[in-house]
């Protein structure tokens, strides 16, 4: 056989198995209970508690609905105690579960000795580290941010340090028992550098790091570490924006991304959040730094929250 003939099949053959590893990833995406089934029982097989921080609204109060109708009790915690009451009276209603509150601020560095005092006895199937704040609802550059020292520190205290010190104090019993979940909510402003998030990117890009490098520390202990990376999620982070195509309510998207727990150490927690951050890695960085991009979309958020 020519030499030729030799090359045109191996490029072939590259070709035939290139296209099918997309179409599988294609395939996983579009049907993830096929992909990555999992069992009735396996959340309550992992513990009996679930433990979410900023857990009173949004993401993180859809997370503890979710797990407490999937037989887990839940420790919600977060700032104000009038919505974590409320938000554990609906969820005891609705779900027949227990759930246990605490107030703490996470833009504060001196909580974490009573929330370990309040959690060490518990078996913890799931850790959430949702609570997350932004320095400034309307994009912004990072000098344009209000009272900028001030939110340099509660962004850091909260986005970083909060998922961190919440890992030291769950993780343990979990190496310990050889079971547990570890879900962190990102963002897809991670993906690429996104100017005018600047200082709220960053502390996401650290979290899915840090989650990638947990996962590889302790996955043969039996822990299953994920990183969560929604785009738009009607919030009151997000001036609840208006559900749309990408945007989806914080219900619908607690729900989806569940499906997708086994299918990784990231993911965007739904087949359309997917399919942009696809088209976001592959935008031009140069567009993503062009000052008439940046005040294009500045006007657009704008809009979205109606500022």
């Amino acid at each position: 056989m020519a030499l030729i003939e030799v090359v045109f099949i191996l490029v072939g053959v590259c070709c035939v198995f290139f296209c099918g590893r997309r179409l599988a990833r294609v395939l996983m995406v579009l049907f993830p209970k096929f992909w990555y089934p999992l069992p009735e029982n396996f959340f309550t097989s992992m513990g009996k508690w679930a433990v979410i921080t900023g857990g009173s609204e949004g993401i993180g109060r859809a997370y503890a609905q979710q797990l407490a109708g999937h037989g887990l009790n839940v420790v919600l915690i977060s700032r104000s105690r009038g919505k974590l009451e409320t938000a554990a009276q609906d969820i005891e209603l609705t779900t027949g579960r227990k759930v246990t509150v605490i107030s703490a601020d996470f833009t504060k560095d001196d909580i974490y000795t009573s929330i370990e005092e309040s959690i060490s006895s518990l078996d913890v199937a799931i850790l959430v580290n949702n609570v997350g704040i932004l320095p400034s609802q309307i994009p912004c550059k990072l000098l344009e941010t209000t009272n900028l020292e001030e939110k340099i520190l509660q962004v850091i205290n909260c986005n970083l340090k909060s998922m961190a010190k919440m890992c030291r104090l769950i993780l343990p019993g979990m190496v310990e028992r050889g079971r547990g979940i570890i879900l962190n909510v990102s963002s897809g402003m991670a993906i690429v550098p996104f100017p005018l998030y600047t200082l709220y990117g960053a502390t996401k890009v650290f979290i899915e790091r840090f989650a990638q490098c947990l996962q590889a520390e302790y996955k043969s202990k039996g822990i299953l570490v994920q990183t969560v990376s929604p785009f738009g999620v009607s919030t009151s982070m997000m001036g609840y924006q208006k559900e749309d195509l990408m945007t989806f309510s914080a219900e619908a998207f607690v729900k989806s991304s569940l499906t997708y727990l086994k299918a990784g150490d990231h993911s965007y927690g739904s087949v359309r959040h997917t399919i942009l951050g696809s088209f976001f890695q592959n935008i031009p960085t140069w567009v993503l730094r062009h000052e008439a991009f940046h005040q294009s979309f500045k006007e657009f958020v704008k809009k979205r929250v109606g500022a």
